[in-house]
């Protein structure tokens, strides 16, 4: 690479020429000056060698090397920098330049930017308004715009601005531009420069009506819009539901949307459509699908690709390397060496240990050496006891705690364990209690049973303390004891003492550690034999002898730091001058220093300071290095070392560098140091390179490339085999059988060198250290066990040994291979130096959905904007997917210098891994795209031609299978006594109560303090419904059958009213007040109920007349089109001449006004006939008499809530103890000490009543107990609500308050919906509420399969209540209208006295109530006439026996029709997609989930820190496709509170979708998923 870097070979230059423009491109490389600097300097430089080409600088040469389509963009490009000075580790040029050619080759793609609230940002995206910052623009900038938008100028004969500006003129124009901002909304076309020049009205009206139009182009062959309702053919039978909608919407709503219900006109929509667009064009041919039974959802098998190549060389052999020499007078052992060195040459220097600026603290002599560790070695075993007995026994484990800046002290503790035949493991030190990877070497340390730990007096007072002084027990730590070993703490031994351990010794030596892919440390044990084997194999291949000199950078605890710095040179007697890491950092060139000053023989490194030390050397003139005929390059194996070690050559040539004396190594922990290239005066082969294609080595095979290939990478050799050694290759998967020639395997070796075992771990041993390598034939190539090293190669010519990657940096995603290593240098290749700091990239693989996913987190430059970083992402995933024909999963950016270090400053892979997955590693910026990289998921379910009904039922009884039918006990016939008639009208109920128990008490309010603020008897109730029934005809002049608006805070006046409309023949209307701090959104709804009902009056207290009058309710309404508004606070004591009595029992009682969660308002008629037998099913289902008292915490505006509060207590004569649910907000305690106070037996409250004391009052429950509070009265406790039952919330309230005395089975959970109010409620009587497991796959087919608790994918359902006395339920087809067998999940349909009789709309429309209210099965009971309750669910008969003795039939509600998803096929709730999703994290505090055009939205409340939110888009996304096989489109991250709930708990989701794509949310983070 070398030679073919030099762009200029035409005219030969001097090296100090060549210097300086070396010295150039790094400084270009580092961004330390701009491409216009560095072109001016260069053209200086070259000036008077090359007269006659002024100004050009592309090589002719250059034009060649690229194939023919490519010519067009190489030729526009900048002069690509030659290979041989490239700065960077992972880079090489012809990588560099296939990335720019292949993102050159990129079309036009837009994608959406995430959208990020200015208070996470960390610095304000100026890029997008201010001339970008010259200092760090890239060296290929303009090699990305399409050949015809670029001008042929040299871009420094431009004026300084002018890019700038015609980067602006384009637009986001270039091949990676991806954002979109709110100035410039929608996928502007790049050919229309005045858009974004005049953001005006008609470029954004004629954009909305593009995205418009591309919107409903783009539906067309998609699925339907499942959102606005239900599907396709379901328009039609609830059209009410979207003109209510429209109008609940307010006026903006034509503004918002085009017919289908899309807004256009957002910044969020635009964005979508751009995420449509890029996901609309798949970018491969889709893979075969597997077809799918309708249960098992069988994810995709990626199948082979039929061309894929395959290895066609011959079979490999074993390969031997050169004997260990005989002759040589080898030492029996590494200790007898040391003693003769310490005995014989006790003034020879030994270790040289420098300090951060470089001076030389101490040398420690061979003589030094010995003495102090055999004091060591005789304290160890002679002065630490414990209880008399001594505290080690020889082979006992010991902890080495140093520093990397004290190899002296390191070395005499390591020997002196040897000595006293201990073993030492040699850790890092823990510096804080939360350090990397810190737990794991705890756990290590604990299974090797280490009690002790060595370290020094400076280290020690550095380790974190407890408050005894004593040094802190780290998480997952054994306790240990420190010993420090500074001289003054050891004895001196007597005269006549000698250590027994100078023979080889048997047994272990030492224990390395080595931490794994998925982050677990293992100990690898090295024996005496070993070692000894190490140091003599290394001594002969490294050619060392006696007294040599050698720098070493390396740690020299571990690897081939430790082999050849602390135990060859002892075997060698060599001089080691160990460099600091903290050294390095200040001085990169501290090791060249030092070889120079010392005249070293050998150096150890890796490529890294190679790389650090080009970038310092400028202006050193007085360096040699022609005394180095060894330049060891210990991370030779990583492919990428070969542009390090190249560059460096190509700069230290001129410095007495020779070529041959580079000599790059492969170690791996398990089988120490695997091959070597030879020093020059040892004759080895010439040194190789290696071009090999990757796609080739993706499949496994090697592929030798020409190097005008895209993705090619180039290795070099790391020389032969060890001496002694042999060494096969290996298949990586299932039996070792022998590769062939052309295939990468993993490199095993049969050496005496090699570790024995991983400590304590038998099984894994077995599999790596004693692997017996087989032929094709099945035959065992050698009776002795092979070690693998882990490293993944093949053998070359001249039996060179090449590299290709490791087996722990491997990711395989479908059917290939891809290396970590190579897409950092594909993401290291796209403009590095402008936003990745210091190039810290980790790429690492995490499993979803049972295959690997690619994940690559890079740390971003300080100064780089959000605009560039996003820029920068879209690139890198299209420079990967081009080289490697890979998609990456998540690309997330993080803040400088947060990822996790490794001891010598490297990335901690596996602790960021860890952090990615458990959510710590708080992005600044992330990028997922599972829709290209997910392609396993399941085949969308096709409908079947569906079965009609009849064969449906015949079907389920030719299985066996009920038809799913239940009902309540039957009401006896009772029509003609005089009671029924007295009952039949709540108005004559109450006359009669007031009649005969005037001063029975029917309602107790209680306020926020506990005390009763209002009552009333029954004769006070009946007046108070007099006065203002007098009232309504006097003032309001108003007619029987007119409706009146009843808008009161909770409390009697309500009640009062509310019967005062039935007394003179009105038709009260429940509304619920406005919110006096938030009228802006709460008057818009009580004014369209208003509008809606017809209401001809409004009945309110003085201070809500005020409020609905006043400036600020204005704002929100036109407040002149108020109808009549009566206050009642002091209406005259009148009594009405009669009071009505109506015609027959069919007219309308009251109207029920509700919104829906689907964010519907539909208001219900309810008759009198239809009330009455309403308040008489829930008396017989409850037992309610006058003596009983019921306590309800309940919004009295619609469904049972109202029934419960206005109507049951007069019919019953029960009293009733009211608790407004907003006066819990100021006294969680009020509402179970109101229960515990009045003793009431059933009480009735809502879920955000539960969750409130929940919450609120968890940990209290011992103060409440003190106070008296008492709940054993409670006989049931029923949750209204129109939902499916929460499950966790019921059972965490019957936990809690179990200490109260709540009865375990006191909770269960009522059903009504619209059509039917009250349709099942537990009761006092009958068996108690049965839970049931289902399998949620199932479910999404609509089928019911009932699973063990525990199960995968089980979801646990509770029955929702007792059917109540006369309801009868049916389960039916949603689309055929047929009745269902009870193993289907189908809707519920209702029939009973007290369905409401119908919608009451502003339009009346027929059709509408027809379907609802009197729907008839299409096949079966033709004849019943039913009301259909827009809810899912399914009846299942149980083992348990209801009071008549009949079997008992529960019914399970699974969640609203409208509500659901249609998501590939498939039905999905809502609910079970958010609770996966809240579980994914713990600071997930709600969330809600809804589709816009076919994709998933999903809307999180933080409940943390704004820097932790981007954590969570991967976590959202992972979960979602991991338990529902769904791609999340869209994660929309805000604040608490954001999801719009209603006054019973349940979210609006609609609403919330509305709010987002009206950009109204205020997200802190919006991420489209590509």
């Amino acid at each position: 690479m070398a030679e073919r870097g030099c762009p200029l070979e035409a005219a030969p230059l001097p090296a100090e020429v060549r210097e300086s423009l070396a010295e150039l491109e790094l400084e270009l490389s580092e961004g330390d000056i701009t491409q216009k600097g560095y072109e001016k300097k260069r053209a200086k430089l070259l000036a008077r060698y090359m007269p006659l080409v002024p100004g050009a600088d592309l090589p002719p040469s250059a034009g060649n090397r690229l194939p023919g389509p490519l010519q067009t963009t190489a030729m526009l490009k900048p002069k690509s920098r030659p290979a041989a000075s490239r700065d960077e580790r992972f880079r090489s040029d012809v990588h560099t330049e296939a990335v720019q050619a292949a993102l050159a080759r990129y079309k036009e793609k837009k994608m959406p930017m995430p959208s990020k609230r200015r208070s996470v940002l960390a610095h304000t995206s100026a890029g997008a308004h201010t001339p970008p910052d010259t200092s760090s623009a890239s060296e290929d900038e303009g090699s990305l715009r399409p050949p015809g938008q670029r001008a042929f100028t040299p871009l420094q004969s431009r004026p300084g601005v002018e890019p700038w500006l015609d980067q602006v003129i384009q637009g986001s124009s270039t091949s990676s531009s991806a954002s979109s901002t709110s100035s410039h909304p929608g996928a502007r076309p790049a050919t229309a420069p005045s858009h974004a020049a005049t953001p005006g009205a008609a470029a954004v009206t004629a954009l909305a009506g593009l995205v418009a139009h591309t919107h409903i182009a783009d539906l067309q062959s998609a699925p339907p819009d499942v959102t606005t309702g239900l599907l396709g053919h379901l328009h039609c039978e609830r059209p009410q539901v979207a003109s209510v909608r429209g109008i609940s919407r307010g006026p903006s709503a034509r503004v918002l949307e085009t017919a289908d219900g899309v807004p256009v006109n957002s910044r969020v929509s635009s964005k979508i459509q751009q995420l449509l667009n890029t996901l609309k064009r798949p970018k491969r041919p889709p893979l075969k699908e597997f077809f799918v039974d309708d249960f098992e959802e069988l994810l995709e098998v990626q199948q082979p690709d039929p061309s894929q190549p395959k290895p066609e060389g011959s079979q490999t052999v074993v390969l031997k390397g050169e004997p260990l020499l005989a002759g040589t007078p080898w030492p029996p052992s590494l200790l007898a060496a040391l003693r003769h060195w310490g005995v014989t040459q006790p003034k020879a220097p030994c270790l040289t240990a420098l300090d951060t600026a470089g001076k030389v603290i101490c040398t420690l002599t061979y003589g030094k050496l010995w003495s102090r560790s055999l004091k060591l070695a005789y304290t160890l075993l002679n002065k630490l006891t414990s209880r008399n007995e001594p505290l080690l026994k020889p082979g006992d484990r010991v902890a080495l705690v140093f520093p990397n800046s004290d190899p002296v002290m390191f070395m005499v503790a390591f020997y002196g364990c040897l000595l006293a035949e201990l073993v030492p493991v040699p850790i890092e030190v823990p510096l804080t209690r939360k350090d990397a990877g810190s737990q794991q070497v705890g756990f290590l340390l604990g299974s090797c049973g280490v009690t002790l730990a060595l370290t020094t007096d400076a280290c020690q007072k550095g380790l974190p303390k407890a408050q005894t002084g004593e040094v802190a027990v780290f998480k997952g730590w054994p306790p240990l004891a420190w010993l420090v070993i500074d001289g003054k703490h050891l004895t001196k031994p007597p005269k006549d003492w000698h250590p027994a351990a100078l023979d080889a010794g048997v047994g272990t030596a030492y224990i390395e550690y080595k931490t794994s892919k998925d982050g677990s440390t293992v100990g690898i044990t090295v024996s005496h034999a070993s070692l000894l084997a190490q140091c003599r194999a290394l001594t002969q291949a490294c050619g060392y002898s006696e007294a040599e000199t050698v720098t070493n950078v390396l740690d020299f605890k571990r690897d081939a730091g430790l082999w050849h710095g602390v135990l060859t040179s002892v075997m060698n007697r060599l001089h080691v001058v160990s460099i600091p890491y903290a050294l390095m950092k200040v001085n990169p060139l501290s090791w060249i220093q030092k070889v120079c000053f010392y005249k070293a023989q050998a150096a150890l490194v890796k490529s890294r300071d190679m790389h650090w030390s080009l970038l310092a050397q400028r202006g050193q003139r007085d360096i040699s290095l022609s005394s180095l005929r060894m330049l060891l390059v210990a991370d030779g194996a990583n492919p990428w070392s070969i542009s390090s070690c190249d560059a460096f050559l190509n700069v230290f040539q001129s410095r007495g560098l020779r070529p041959e004396v580079i000599c790059p190594c492969a170690s791996s922990p398990e089988a120490l140091t695997v091959a070597l290239r030879r020093p020059p005066d040892l004759g080895g082969p010439p040194a190789q390179k290696a071009v090999l294609s990757m796609s080739g080595l993706s499949y496994g095979v090697i592929r030798v490339d020409t190097e005008e290939k895209l993705s090619v990478l180039t290795v070099q050799d790391v020389g032969q085999v060890m001496p002694g050694a042999s060494m096969c290759v290996v298949k990586l998967e299932g039996t070792p059988y022998l590769c062939k020639a052309d295939e990468v395997g993993e490199i095993c070796v049969d050496s005496r060198t090699t570790a024995t075992a991983y400590y304590g771990l038998l099984g894994i041993t077995r599999n790596v250290f004693e692997t017996m390598p087989v032929t094709s034939a099945g035959v065992p190539v050698s009776d002795r066990p092979f070690t693998r090293t882990g490293l993944l190669g093949f053998i070359g010519p001249d039996s060179l040994v090449f590299v290709v990657g490791k087996l722990d940096g491997l990711m395989v995603v479908g059917v290939r291979r891809h290396n970590a290593d190579d897409v950092v240098a594909t993401a290291l290749a796209v403009e590095p130096m402008k936003f990745v700091y210091r190039g810290r990239i980790a790429v690492f693989s995490v499993t979803v959905l049972h295959d690997d996913r690619i994940v690559l987190v890079a740390e971003q430059r300080p100064d780089a904007s959000e605009e560039d970083s996003f820029q920068w992402m879209s690139r890198v995933l299209q420079a990967i997917d081009s080289i490697h024909q890979v998609g990456v999963y998540c690309l997330a950016l993080v803040p400088a210098n947060t990822l996790p270090k490794a001891p010598l400053g490297g990335i901690h892979i596996s602790e960021t891994r860890q952090r990615f997955l458990e959510g710590t590693l708080h992005p600044c910026n992330v990028l997922m795209c599972p829709h290209t990289c997910v392609t396993n998921l399941p085949r969308p379910r096709q409908k079947q031609p569906e079965v009609g009904p009849a064969s449906m039922v015949v079907g389920n009884l030719v299985s066996g299978k009920r038809i799913a039918q239940a009902s309540g006990r039957e009401l006896t016939h009772m029509e003609d006594s005089d009671q029924a008639r007295k009952f039949l009208f709540l108005a004559d109920v109450l006359q009669w109560r007031a009649h005969t128990t005037p001063d029975h008490p029917l309602f107790l309010l209680l306020n926020a303090k506990g005390t009763v603020s209002s009552t009333a008897t029954c004769i006070q109730l009946h007046k108070r419904a007099e006065r203002v029934a007098a009232a309504l005809m006097e003032k309001g002049k108003l007619h029987v059958g007119d409706h009146v608006a009843l808008v009161y805070p909770p409390g009697v006046d309500l009640i009062a009213a509310f019967y005062g409309c039935l007394y003179c023949g009105c038709v009260p209307v429940t509304v619920r007040p406005p919110h006096p701090q938030n009228l802006g959104t709460t008057l818009p709804t009580v004014r369209m109920i208003v509008e809606v009902s017809k209401s001809a009056c409004v009945l309110t207290t003085q201070a809500i007349t005020r409020l609905l009058r006043s400036r600020e309710a204005a704002a929100a309404v036109d407040i002149r089109t108020w109808p009549t508004i009566l206050d009642t606070d002091d209406v005259p004591k009148k009594r009405v001449a009669s009071i009505f009595r109506p015609a027959s029992p069919d007219v309308l009682a009251y109207l029920d006004f509700s919104v829906s969660t689907t964010g519907i308002l539909a208001g219900v008629k309810m008759s009198h006939a239809a009330t009455s037998a309403l308040c008489r099913s829930i008396k017989l289902q409850c037992e309610l008499y006058p003596s009983r008292q019921v306590a309800i915490c309940l919004d009295p505006y619609c469904g049972l809530g109202l029934a419960l509060w206005c109507l049951c207590s007069v019919y019953s004569g029960h009293q009733s103890v009211l608790v407004p649910p907003l006066e819990l907000e100021s006294n969680v305690a009020l509402w179970l000490s109101a229960v515990s106070q009045y003793k009431a037996r059933v009480i009735f409250c809502s879920y955000s009543v539960m969750e409130m004391c929940t919450k609120g009052l968890g940990t209290q429950t011992a103060t409440l107990r003190m106070k008296g509070v008492n709940l054993s009265c409670v006989r049931t406790c029923m949750v209204v609500a129109e939902e499916r039952p929460r499950i966790a919330l019921t059972q965490s309230f019957s936990k809690l308050f179990k200490d109260l005395g709540l009865p375990a089975r006191a909770v269960s959970t009522t059903f009504g919906c619209r059509v039917n109010v009250a349709i099942c409620l537990q009761g006092t009587a009958g068996p108690d509420p049965t839970t049931v497991y289902v399998d949620m796959r199932a479910l999404r087919h609509d089928r019911v399969r009932l699973v063990e608790r525990g199960s995968p994918h089980s979801l646990p359902l509770m029955e929702s209540g007792k059917i109540l006395p006369g309801v009868k339920v049916i389960i039916a087809h949603t689309e055929t209208k047929g009745p269902l067998g009870d193993s289907h999940l189908g809707e519920i349909w209702v029939s009973s006295p007290h369905n409401a009789t119908g919608y009451y709309t502003v339009y009346g429309e027929e059709a509408l109530h027809a379907d609802h209210f009197s729907a008839r099965l299409s096949f079966g009971d033709s004849q019943t006439i039913w009301a259909r309750t827009g809810y899912l669910g399914f009846l299942r008969r149980t083992e348990l026996t209801d009071a008549s003795g009949e079997p008992h039939d529960a019914l399970y509600v699974v969640g609203s029709l409208d509500e659901t998803l249609e998501l590939r096929g498939m039905r999905y709730h809502p609910i079970d997609i958010e609770t996966s999703v809240i579980r994914a994290h713990r600071s997930i505090a709600e969330c809600a989930v809804f589709t816009w055009t076919n994709l998933l939205v999903v809307v999180v409340e933080l409940d943390g820190l704004e820097q932790e939110a981007l954590d969570l888009v991967a976590l959202v996304t992972n979960v979602v496709l991991e338990e529902h096989y769904l791609v999340v489109g869209v994660v929309v991250l805000v604040d608490p509170g954001v999801i719009p709930i209603n006054s019973r708990g349940e979210k609006q989701r609609m609403h919330l979708r509305d709010g987002f794509l009206a950009d109204q949310l205020d997200p802190i983070y919006v991420a489209y998923n590509m």
